[in-house]
């Protein structure tokens, strides 16, 4: 990792967000352990507070921190998808992170396959990381559009060209293993 990365990765570390390329769009993204971080992304993207948002991980080992435990079922389950650009929704249990999941008693995670961006949480820790878009408009494609919809509003933009990806897929995966499609989208 280049010095300019890591500072980056201390920025992150102190709660701020950015704009980066995620393994589907450019996402806006900041510690998914810090309720700050995430409030101030929902008022970026003036987000509707009761959508949850998805936390993108490094390992399986990650989501022991949000109070995941796996069943054998849904561990044969997430094999399928994971690494990739699927994201999961799971149930969780505490009250740690409520502020994630905005009431649903679930939590959307994706554990992706780009090695930067791998390489970015491993230092970081786990991110949310929503579309780089106010609701309701379409994601940025590039970081000048990004910058448009948010100007100063963010710390830090990573420009990696024009990505014209579409979001992941998502998917419910209850204690048994049973996949439900909630939205289509990228899934390889």
């Amino acid at each position: 990792m280049t010095h300019f990365e890591k500072k980056y990765v201390e920025i992150i570390k102190n709660g701020r967000v950015g704009v980066i390329a995620t393994d589907t769009l450019y996402g806006i993204v900041g510690l998914a352990t810090s309720r700050e971080a995430v409030e101030r992304i929902y008022t970026i993207k003036k987000r509707n507070p009761t959508k949850p948002l998805i936390i993108l991980i490094a390992s399986y080992e990650d989501l022991k921190t949000f109070g995941v435990d796996l069943s054998e079922e849904q561990k044969k389950a997430l094999e399928k998808f994971w690494p990739g650009p699927v994201s999961i929704v799971l149930p969780w249990k505490g009250n740690e992170f409520e502020y994630l999941d905005r009431g649903t008693g679930t939590l959307a995670f994706r554990f992706p396959k780009k090695e930067n961006l791998l390489t970015f949480l491993i230092q970081t820790g786990p991110l949310v990381a929503p579309s780089a878009n106010p609701e309701g408009l379409l994601p940025a494609t590039t970081i000048p559009e990004a910058k448009e919809y948010f100007g100063d509003t963010v710390d830090f933009y990573l420009d990696e060209g024009t990505l014209n990806g579409s979001p992941s897929t998502l998917i419910l995966l209850d204690n048994e293993g049973k996949i439900v499609v909630i939205r289509e989208g990228k899934s390889s």
